[in-house]
């Protein structure tokens, strides 16, 4: 087993372990962690032009959004889950532009949104 594999496979059991053992709240910030985490290693491939790492990465932080999205109970979140809806379609159509024309800056924009709402997030745990 290579050095990299291996750092992947203890990466995995470290996440695997860290879900089994959290509450809904601490899943919550996992995933806008995983978030953060995906748009910064964007930003270092548009860096690098690696254009197929970019997708993989904007690929994932997109399919993060999809979990919080629909995570939302919309019926009784009321206006709160109507806004954070709202504001979760504007980061997933932004990273969509940020992909399409490899910007930092869409990035950027994206990862400061989403921060706000996990700084929020962090708050009421």
């Amino acid at each position: 087993m290579n050095a990299q594999l291996a750092l992947q496979s203890y990466g995995s059991v470290k996440v695997d372990a860290a879900v089994q053992g959290a509450n809904a709240h601490r899943l919550t910030l996992m995933l806008f962690d995983g978030f953060l985490e995906r748009i910064a290693q964007a930003k270092g491939a548009i860096q690098q032009n690696d254009i197929e790492l970019r997708g993989k990465k904007i690929n994932a932080a997109v399919s993060i959004l999809l979990g919080l999205r629909n995570a939302l109970n919309l019926e009784q979140g009321g206006e709160l889950a109507e806004n954070l809806d709202s504001l979760y379609d504007y980061v997933q159509r932004t990273l969509s532009q940020a992909h399409i024309k490899a910007s930092e800056e869409l990035l950027d924009e994206c990862g400061r949104l989403m921060a706000q709402v996990a700084s929020s997030w962090r708050e009421i745990g």
